[in-house]
């Protein structure tokens, strides 16, 4: 199934955090998304792998996304190896999404930077000829590669290259989130506090997206680093 936008997050909930806007707003105009966990979270302060991988499926529902898949790759552990990127490149060759949106280039969490370079370095193993890879049902993939790679910005205040407007979304965006009832503010947990336990956090998340909106005029946007410059042909499309 050809998609439009692939999404790809190492953890589940960095995608709801940093581009569900996104998403919701393109599937509004009609664009197809899909989202990629590379792993199951398991490292996390609270939860558990398999707890989290049911709150995603709550939170795919939510944001009607019709296909999630998760690698179960190591959290905290995985690696830049030949494997990994090759199960990258099969998922990328399976959607041939024009547009993927991938993990911050820097970030407090060491995965956050080494899944951008994974992800990157695999979109463009995609599209080379030689690199052999085979579908579910055991054929050769097309080779396919996406026309940008788009890195949105996770807890480290970064300029972004683009901004895309979110506003109208923003209450979908922190109902996707909060579909991770392990990880976010709950009064009621007895498990330990971590970085983004508390409720200050989720303040922290609407502001953000008030400021990324602020620097282009709107209530609520969305911040993104590019891999390339963006091109356009019309200066008149830019707000």
């Amino acid at each position: 199934m050809k998609i439009d936008i692939l999404a790809i997050g190492v953890h589940p909930d960095d995608v709801e955090l940093s581009c569900a806007g996104t998403l919701l707003a393109h599937q509004g105009m009609g664009y197809q998304s899909a989202i990629l966990d590379l792993t199951a979270g398991e490292l996390g302060t609270r939860g558990s792998g398999p707890l989290r991988l049911k709150e995603a499926e709550v939170a795919r529902k939510l944001l009607g996304i019709e296909r999630r898949i998760n690698l179960g790759l190591e959290d905290g552990f995985f690696d830049h190896s030949k494997e990994n990127k090759l199960r990258i490149v099969e998922v990328v060759r399976d959607f041939q999404p024009t547009i993927v949106l991938a993990n911050a280039v820097d970030d407090r969490h060491p995965d956050h930077g080494r899944a951008a370079k994974l992800i990157y370095d695999a979109c463009f193993l995609a599209g080379l000829v030689k690199v052999e890879t085979q579908n579910s049902q055991g054929e050769i993939q097309d080779r396919w590669r996406p026309k940008a790679i788009y890195h949105y910005i996770q807890d480290k205040v970064l300029l972004p290259d683009l901004v895309v407007d979110i506003t109208g979304h923003m209450d979908k965006k922190m109902e996707s989130i909060m579909a991770y009832r392990s990880q976010f503010f709950d009064p009621d947990s007895h498990e330990p506090d971590s970085a983004i336990s508390g409720q200050d956090f989720l303040e922290f998340i609407k502001a953000r997206a008030r400021t990324y909106g602020r620097q282009i005029g709107v209530d609520y946007g969305e911040g993104y680093i590019s891999a390339r410059p963006p091109g356009i042909a019309n200066l008149l499309d830019l707000i």
